[in-house]
């Protein structure tokens, strides 16, 4: 009755026929070469779990030209600052810093950040502890640096102590959910990763379409809904149930977008959420919001939004490389204490990349 049951609502996708020795007839598995590069048994899935975040974020850091380059809109915007303190005199204080505040807000740091950034800097500058234009500039980047880290310091991945982690992608449409969740499941399959997707866009016809071509892309299989009628929730639970049984690494779930203001859509979240966690208790590890960097402080009222209704444990800024509104990083990390996870710097399958503070902030104030 479970297995027929399970053939109405849904089937995973297969370019080869079913098995007979497969655990279910109404599920078709898309199986993909290529092997891992780390494994771990049972008992170590807490480190394999550790180092896999550590393997990404080392990766990312190891590739900061990507960061460098899609930063680079925002990085023409404070160009200014280095003209205003290259011949910064002590009289020219008050004007220096008033641009210098401008400058940040027009970069979407946000009026309440730039202000404190400012003061900081010229009470230092008051106090003697700044004596030159390279030394202010080092301070500024030193203060944007430390709003990033003491409230948005868990950029790695926190995917639990047992296999499958499950990921809930959520955000408004045209944002680049679905999108995101391809790339980082290409992210993943580099490392050995066994990835399952989710279709969970159950509202937009072309959506399982589009998540489909990324599993083909990434070598990854695939949970669909069989029939229009199919709920989201009952989707991700399926799929979870599956990569549960056959020992996958990591469930991918993508949603429907919404607008936050449609609260009977973000209702629909909470339905995905425990649904996920009946099948596995105190899943999704995360929940990652996708945010349109070009969008800049408004995307501020999104998150909040999202954060009362699901708990959000991530963002990934998407569309960063085609706006000069970088500073909303750390507007957002600020506001919220929420971590940025990934930033999206382009238009490539490598081109989401795991958000490092260091890296961002050398980026913006090259």
């Amino acid at each position: 009755m479970a297995a027929a049951a399970s053939s109405r609502l849904l089937f995973v996708l297969s370019s080869s026929p079913p098995s007979s020795k497969s655990p279910s007839a109404s599920l078709l598995l898309r199986r993909t070469g290529g092997s891992p590069r780390f494994t771990c048994s049972a008992a170590g899935q807490t480190g394999f779990f550790t180092r896999l975040g550590r393997l990404i974020k080392e990766k990312a850091k190891s590739d900061v030209e990507k960061i460098f380059s899609g930063f680079s809109k925002t990085r023409e915007n404070l160009a200014v600052v280095d003209e205003l303190l290259l011949y910064w005199n002590l009289a020219d204080t008050d004007r220096v810093l008033d641009e210098l505040e401008e400058a940040l807000l027009v970069s979407d740091f946000g009026p309440r950040i730039s202000m404190k950034i400012v003061d900081s800097l010229r009470d230092d500058i008051s106090a003697g502890k700044l004596k030159s234009g390279t030394e202010i500039k080092e301070a500024l980047k030193r203060s944007v640096l430390e709003l990033l880290t003491s409230k948005g310091s868990k950029t790695e991945l926190q995917l639990g102590f047992r296999k499958p982690a499950v990921i809930m992608i959520v955000g408004v449409n045209g944002g680049g959910k679905t999108t995101s969740l391809g790339k980082l499941a290409h992210r993943l399959k580099n490392e050995g990763v066994k990835v399952l997707m989710a279709a969970g866009d159950t509202f937009r016809a072309a959506a399982s379409e589009q998540l489909e071509v990324w599993a083909e892309r990434t070598g990854s299989e695939i949970v669909v809904a069989q029939s229009e009628k199919t709920k989201a929730p009952s989707v991700l639970s399926q799929a979870v149930k599956k990569g549960k049984e056959q020992g996958y690494d990591v469930v991918l779930c993508d949603t429907s977008g919404r607008l936050h203001t449609n609260y009977s859509l973000m209702e629909e979240l909470i339905t995905c959420k425990k649904a996920v966690a009946k099948i596995i208790p105190r899943a999704p590890n995360e929940i990652l919001l996708v945010l349109d960097g070009t969008t800049g402080l408004n995307m501020l009222q999104q998150a909040r939004e999202f954060n009362e209704v699901v708990g959000v444990t991530g963002f990934i800024l998407t569309k960063l490389d085609g706006s000069a509104r970088g500073g909303c990083v750390v507007s957002v990390v600020d506001e919220l204490g929420i971590p940025v996870k990934f930033v999206g710097v382009g238009e490539g399958v490598d081109d989401l990349q795991p958000f490092d503070a260091e890296a961002f902030v050398n980026a913006i104030f090259s």
